[in-house]
Formats: structure tokens, C-alpha cells, sequence
């Protein structure tokens, strides 16, 4: 249940006109009244007889008792009370009940008699609006202060007790949420989504990896966004905002956003402060030249997140806020350099744990440089291939991030930030879907190519993981993905590595004992630290695996969904 305290107007009529309209869409349906400050005032809904004049001049009484030099300006409170999608419809008493309980909550009218005159209004199955008069019936102003806040923690314990959907509490660290201006506004043009939160995931899009201010707004020019910069006096750049070309006004004037308002990180002080910490990440490579192909790209960015990893689970606070913030430009990067089929599941994947990434945790830079180049060299490194090196690395990268962002999501848990671990565990979901698109024509082929080792070969292998990692070998040799291991530790050994060693350096690390296939979370570990190549159709079968062992004749492959369970 989400409350929104919306802006003080000094226009009752005007409101009640709305709310007792069709809306701009003739969304509103059946407006009627289910609470109001005496449970008599009239109810220009369902009485013929009542006028919303009526109504506007009764709740606007106190405000005309009192002298006009005291009269404030802003004098109309309204709050929006909304159920979640998932939720049962309720009642009108348990709505009228629900208003009660946000203006006794928020100081409208505490209950002492003497409160301030509202009404609530219903005109749609799953919210209503209450509408006051900051004027107590005593001349005075109602103590309102943060009402926002308390209305929040009210819907809280109203969620509980009605076994309605729990919202995550925030902490006030949240990006602004778009408007039902906006979003109406959208609707009507045929946009997929507000202007606000496209300019959002732009912008963000556009800090990923960017060292500084010249090639930040370069990238906004470059992705066609208008830029209007705020100088001081002094010519120092102080701001800036941006628009979309085709977002206009009523005046047919570009609607601009500042940075801040569209994320409190997008702020041009605190993507400076990013920067700042940047000396040299941009010296290995020229600014807009590739410094790496994708594929190589992607290596680094897992090995990257490989180390983010290790920081969230044991380090100082200040320096894993600023790794899971440097996470999503991680996430950013690859989705704007993805191929098709997973483009969309990493795209939502970084919008929504755009949330993680802020708490009220200070970020302590300087040790996070490593994420940061990676999110660059995706950037520069170009669009991605669907298949071959590139898009076996893809799947590579998105199984390590999966553990990345799990790891924000514990970390934040931990730290009680409700919201951002949700949004984590959403994102981990998306990157779980994306995953699964891209690891399959890569898994195939390693599942085939285990498929064809030799008997002894095999068997060669299944020692090596039962010295390694005797308490899961039975587990992971039973898997479906165990031929894909087989073949990765044979690629190992051929390639010079000790397969016992290497297997016991990559199942010492976290979380295996969680994962649905140990084996396909071993074969990403050990052919990123084994810097074997994450495609497997180019390379040649170890030598022993050509000689074939009775009664090892290929057999069909299992079912699609066995063999891609996520490796987690």
C-alpha cells in the first residue's frame, strides 16, 4: 500500500472537481465518498442534491473564520492511498477505515476534536484520494511534519494487519517516482515508458564507465538527448539537465529533467565524485577506441565481479556500498552491448537494481576502480555477438554478476535496507533469465564434447573431483552438467593445468553448496581462471578423448530445462 502526500494547492473546488470527474482518461469510475472528517458532510457522487461547491465550502469553513492577513497560501492537503495490483479489493468501510487512520497518522486530525476538516473520495477499486483543509477547527495549523513518513509507516501496519502486500520501507534514498501525469502522458503518446525513467536509464547508461565530464556529455549528445548545462557566474559548470526531442509542454517547449531529480546519484556532484577517483582508468586506452574485443571484455568484467564479490562478503561498509554502486554500471554496460536475446532480461536487470545501488551508507571510492574499467571496456569494447566467443563470455559474465548482485542483496539485508535487497533479488531473477538465453548454445556444446570423451578419460576426470571436493562430487556427478565439467577439466588439464588443484581453488569459493548446478557454476570458474575459451567448438578434443570406450557410444541429450537449470 503506497501513500503519496502531493504538492499543497489552494484550489478545494479545483480538486474536487477532479476527483469527482472522469479523469483524463475516463479512468475514473463511480466517484463517491467512504469517510470525511464528521461522516456527514455531502457527497456530490451519490446525493443528486449535493454540490461539490457544497462540499469545498464545508471543508474550507475554518479557513474563512480567520483573518485574511492569516490565511496561509497553500491552504489544500491531499493524499493518495494506493493498494498493490496483487491485492484483494476492499471494501468502502475498510477504506473509510484506512482514511481515518492516514490523517490520524500524518496530524491532519489526531483525534482531539479539533482537527483539521478532510474528506476521502473513491473513484477506482484499488486507491482513494483524501482531500483537507490545513486549518484546525481551533484557527490553528496542524502539525503535519513529515507527514509523508508517518503516513508510510501507517500503511505499514495497516499492510499487516488487513494481510495485504508488504511494501519494502524505504529510506528515503529512492529515485522520484514518476507521476501519474507522466505516466498518463506516455500512455496517450504510445510510449513504452515515461519520459522521466527513459532519461533515467540514458543517463545512467551514460555514466557507465565514463571518466569524465567532456566524454559524459558527449554520450548524452550521442544517445540524442538535449543537454541544457547551469554555469555559474563565474563560467564553472554547476548542473545540467536533459530532454527528450520529442517531449514537449503545452507550450511546445522540451521538458527538461535535472539530473537529481531523476536519481540522487545522477546528480553532476556525485558523478564528479566518481571521477575523481578515476586517476589513470582511462590511461590505458584512448578515450573511444576499443581497448579489447567483447569477449575479452567480458572476461575482465567477471573477473571484476569475481573480486566485488570477495569485498561485499568481508569488507568495510563504506567499501561495499561503493562496489554494489559500481555494479550497476557493470550491469548498464553489458546490457547496452548484448546481443537481442538477452538485451531485454539484462536491461530490466540494471533498471531495477538501480535501487541497490543507493543507501544511506557513504560510498568510500579509490578501491573500486577495477569495476569501473570493466564497465569501460564493455563500453568501448562494441556490441557483442549472439554467439561464438562472444556470446559464451556473455554467459560467463552474467553468472558471475548473478552472485554479485546475491551478494548485494544479503549485504543490504544484513544492513536492513529492505528495498534495495528486494530490488536485488529482483535483478537476480532478471540476470537468472538472461543467463539461461545465453549459456545454452555454449552448454550444449560442452555437454556434447563431455558427451565424447573417452571412458577412462572421464573417469580420469571423476577422480579429480572426488580428491577436490569429496563432499559434493557425488552430488555434481549426477548432474546433468557434469559432462560440461568433464570436458572443461579435460580442456584444463591439456592445457597444462592440474584439474585437482584448479577444481579445489574454484569450490572453495561461496555459495556452491547453494546452486542448482554446481557443475555449470565449476565449468565458468575454471575456464575464466583457466583462461580456456568460453566456446568450445573451436577447440580440439584432448587426445585420449578420440578413442572411444566400448559401450560409449552417444547417447541423445537430456531435456532442454535439466541441462540449463541456473547455476546457482
Amino acid at each position: 500500500m503506497i501513500p503519496r502526500i502531493h504538492k499543497q494547492g489552494s484550489n478545494s473546488l479545483g480538486l474536487l472537481r477532479y476527483l469527482y470527474g472522469k479523469g483524463t482518461h475516463e479512468e475514473h469510475v463511480d466517484p463517491h465518498l467512504v469517510a470525511s472528517f464528521d461522516g456527514l458532510a455531502p457527497d456530490p457522487g451519490r446525493d443528486p442534491s449535493a454540490m461539490k461547491k457544497d462540499l469545498a465550502h464545508l471543508l474550507d469553513q475554518p479557513l474563512a473564520l480567520l483573518p485574511t492577513d492569516q490565511r496561509p497560501d497553500k491552504h489544500v492537503w491531499h493524499c493518495s492511498v494506493r493498494a498493490a495490483p496483487d491485492d484483494p479489493i476492499l471494501s468502502d468501510e475498510q477504506w473509510g477505515d484506512i482514511a481515518r487512520r492516514m490523517v490520524a497518522a500524518t496530524g491532519i486530525d489526531p483525534g482531539d476534536g479539533a482537527g483539521c476538516r478532510w474528506a476521502a473520495v473513491r473513484h477506482a477499486d484499488d486507491h482513494i484520494h483524501i482531500i483537507a483543509t490545513l486549518v484546525r477547527e481551533d484557527g490553528r495549523r496542524p502539525d503535519h511534519h513529515r507527514s509523508g513518513q508517518r503516513a508510510q509507516a501507517e500503511c505499514r501496519l495497516i499492510e499487516k494487519e488487513l494481510g495485504l502486500h508488504q511494501v519494502a520501507p524505504g529510506d528515503g534514498t529512492a529515485a522520484k517516482r514518476t507521476t501519474s501525469a507522466e505516466r498518463h502522458k506516455a500512455e496517450r503518446e504510445g510510449k513504452q515508458q515515461p519520459a522521466r525513467e527513459e532519461l533515467r536509464e540514458t543517463v545512467r547508461r551514460a555514466v557507465a564507465g565514463a571518466t569524465s565530464e567532456e566524454e559524459f556529455f558527449d554520450r548524452l549528445a550521442a544517445a540524442g538527448l538535449l543537454i541544457r548545462k547551469r554555469l555559474a557566474p563565474s563560467g564553472d559548470l554547476l548542473g545540467y539537465k536533459v530532454a527528450l526531442p520529442d517531449n514537449r509542454n503545452g507550450n511546445k517547449e522540451p521538458v527538461y529533467y535535472a539530473g537529481s531529480t531523476l536519481a540522487p546519484d545522477l546528480s553532476l556532484p556525485r558523478i564528479r565524485a566518481r571521477w575523481a577517483d578515476d586517476t589513470g582508468t582511462a590511461s590505458a586506452q584512448a578515450a573511444g577506441t576499443a581497448p579489447s574485443s567483447p569477449a575479452t571484455a567480458r572476461r575482465r568484467a567477471a573477473g571484476a565481479a569475481w573480486q566485488a564479490v570477495l569485498v561485499i562478503d568481508g569488507g568495510e561498509d563504506a567499501q561495499v556500498a561503493a562496489h554494489i554502486a559500481d555494479a550497476g554500471e557493470i550491469l548498464d554496460a553489458l546490457a547496452k552491448t548484448s546481443a537481442a536475446h538477452t538485451r531485454a532480461q539484462l536491461r530490466e536487470a540494471a533498471s531495477v537494481f538501480e535501487r541497490a545501488t543507493r543507501s544511506h551508507i557513504r560510498t568510500g571510492r579509490g578501491h573500486d576502480r577495477a569495476l569501473r574499467q570493466a564497465a569501460r571496456d564493455l563500453v568501448y569494447s562494441g556490441p557483442a555477438l549472439g554467439r561464438g566467443e562472444d556470446g559464451a563470455t556473455t554467459a560467463m559474465v552474467i553468472d558471475m554478476l548473478f552472485f554479485l548482485v546475491t551478494a548485494a542483496a544479503h549485504w543490504h539485508a544484513r544492513k536492513n535496507h529492505a528495498q534495495q535487497a528486494a530490488a536485488a533479488r529482483q535483478a537476480a531473477e532478471h540476470l537468472r533469465a538472461a543467463y539461461q538465453a545465453a549459456a545454452d548454445v555454449p552448454l550444449t556444446m560442452l555437454y556434447q564434447r563431455g558427451r565424447h570423451l573417452s571412458q577412462p578419460l572421464r573417469q580420469k576426470q571423476a577422480t579429480h573431483l572426488r580428491q577436490a571436493v569429496p563432499e559434493l562430487a557425488e552430488q555434481v556427478l549426477a548432474e546433468p552438467g557434469w559432462y560440461a565439467l568433464a570436458a572443461t577439466l579435460a580442456d584444463a588439464e591439456a592445457a597444462g593445468y592440474a584439474p585437482t588443484a584448479l577444481l579445489a581453488e574454484a569450490a572453495g569459493r561461496r555459495e556452491l553448496q547453494t546452486a542448482d548446478s554446481i557443475s555449470d557454476v565449476l565449468v565458468w570458474r575454471l575456464r575464466r581462471s583457466a583462461d580456456l575459451p568460453a566456446d568450445a567448438t573451436a577447440m580440439p578434443h584432448p587426445t585420449t578423448a578420440t578413442t572411444r570406450g566400448i559401450g560409449n557410444a552417444a547417447q541423445p541429450s537430456p531435456n532442454r530445462d535439466d541441462r540449463l537449470r541456473k547455476s546457482r
